[in-house]
C-alpha cells in the first residue's frame, strides 16, 4: 500500500459554546497564513458553555505566534500520526487491523474521502506509540 505516514503536532485551545466563537479561533490562524488539513470540536462535558477544537497542522513563525494569542497550545498528551493514501473498501480497517495487531491501543481515529484519497488521524497515548504507528503504517 502505497501510504504518505508522518507524525503531527496537535493544537488545542478552548472555545465558548456560542455561535461565531469557532469562527473567531479559526479567522485568527487563517490570517497568519494557515492552511489547516484537520479541524475537530467538542463541547466540553466537564466545563458547561466551552468547548475544545484541535488543529493541524501549524507552520512556522507567524502561525504559531498567531495560535498562541488565540489561546492554542501545542498539545503534549496527544500524539498523533496522519496517513494518507489512495482510498479502496476497507482501508480504514486494513489500517486499524495493522495498528491493532502491533499491540497499540488508540484512543482516536478520524478518516474521510475526497474521490479517490483517503486521509486518516491516528491518536495515541505515547511518543513511542506514536513512532510505532509511523514504523506500521509505512511498512504496508
Amino acid at each position: 500500500m502505497d501510504l504518505l505516514v508522518e507524525r503531527e503536532d496537535v493544537w488545542a485551545a478552548s472555545v465558548d459554546d456560542k455561535p461565531g466563537a469557532l469562527a473567531a479561533k479559526l479567522s485568527a490562524l487563517t490570517e497568519a497564513g494557515a492552511d489547516l488539513d484537520f479541524i475537530i470540536v467538542r463541547r466540553a462535558p466537564d466545563k458547561p458553555g466551552t468547548g475544545v477544537v484541535f488543529v493541524t497542522p501549524l507552520r512556522g513563525d507567524r502561525e504559531v505566534r498567531a495560535a498562541a494569542a488565540a489561546g492554542f497550545l501545542v498539545t503534549s498528551k496527544l500524539h498523533s500520526i496522519r496517513a494518507e493514501g489512495a482510498n479502496e473498501p476497507g482501508v480504514a480497517a486494513k489500517l486499524a487491523k495493522a495498528v491493532g495487531d502491533a499491540g497499540i491501543n488508540m484512543r482516536g481515529f478520524s478518516a474521510a474521502v475526497l474521490a479517490t484519497r483517503f486521509v486518516v488521524h491516528i491518536g495515541v497515548d505515547t511518543a513511542e506509540n506514536e513512532q510505532a504507528v509511523v514504523e506500521v503504517l509505512s511498512a504496508l
